[in-house]
């Protein structure tokens, strides 16, 4: 079956080359001009991935990434923007998006930054299991997590880090060890997006994210996950 990939962008020209391009290498994306008919669509059928442009004409694009969020928490979301901020991509991440791409891109990036996702996300039988540490419960299967018995609002890359240092509580993981485990290993180990995703892990399981309990910062060399159960 072929990758179902939605894109919610304005530029009509840029989704109709996608369309050509993306189907040629099994890839069948379905184009929407507006917010809401983006979220219409979502609601009406089924995508793997969604691309989502940040300068929408009847929207912000972070904040349909914060509905997105809220009503299909595991879908992965890669923000585009012909914004040149940095801190553009900061705010995407913190809002929910998996990834980011800048305009223009070489369409062959973003069909690498598409399968890299689809990888994050699919799992092989071998590695469906949940694990449970005092109130949190990982489910590695569906990708979702739950803090006393409620699910928590994290994205598929957040979820897999915090499965990649919580399946090894007690080890420090550098940023270029976490980048393996989401199934990204070009990433920058400079990269402070990683930061970004920390927080926002932070905010879902921690009790006080500004004193956190299972998520500790190691200076200078990554990030520990600690039982505190045992």
């Amino acid at each position: 079956m072929s990758d179902q990939v939605l894109l919610i962008d304005d530029d009509q020209r840029l989704a109709s080359m996608l369309t050509t391009w993306l189907r040629s290498r099994g890839v069948v994306l379905t184009a929407r001009h507006t917010a809401s008919t983006g979220l219409s669509a979502l609601r009406t059928g089924r995508y793997d991935v969604v691309l989502l442009d940040l300068m929408l004409p009847d929207a912000d694009g972070l904040d349909v990434c914060r509905d997105l969020r809220r009503t299909h928490p595991a879908l992965p979301v890669l923000m585009l923007t012909a914004r040149g901020d940095p801190t553009d991509r900061v705010i995407g991440l913190e809002v929910g998006a998996d990834d980011y791409l800048p305009k223009p891109f070489d369409p062959r990036e973003l069909l690498a930054r598409i399968r890299a996702l689809l990888r994050r996300v699919r799992r092989g039988p071998d590695v469906a299991s949940v694990l449970r540490i005092g109130p949190l419960h990982l489910d590695r299967g569906a990708l979702v997590a739950r803090r006393d018995g409620e699910a928590v609002a994290l994205t598929a890359r957040q979820f897999l880090i915090l499965w990649a240092l919580a399946s090894r509580a007690g080890r420090v993981l550098d940023r270029a060890q976490l980048a393996l485990a989401v199934g990204d290993p070009s990433a920058d180990p400079l990269d402070r997006s990683f930061d970004v995703h920390i927080s926002r892990i932070r905010a879902a399981i921690e009790p006080d994210p500004r004193r956190p309990r299972f998520l500790k910062t190691v200076r200078g060399v990554g990030y520990l996950f600690v039982d505190a159960g045992s």
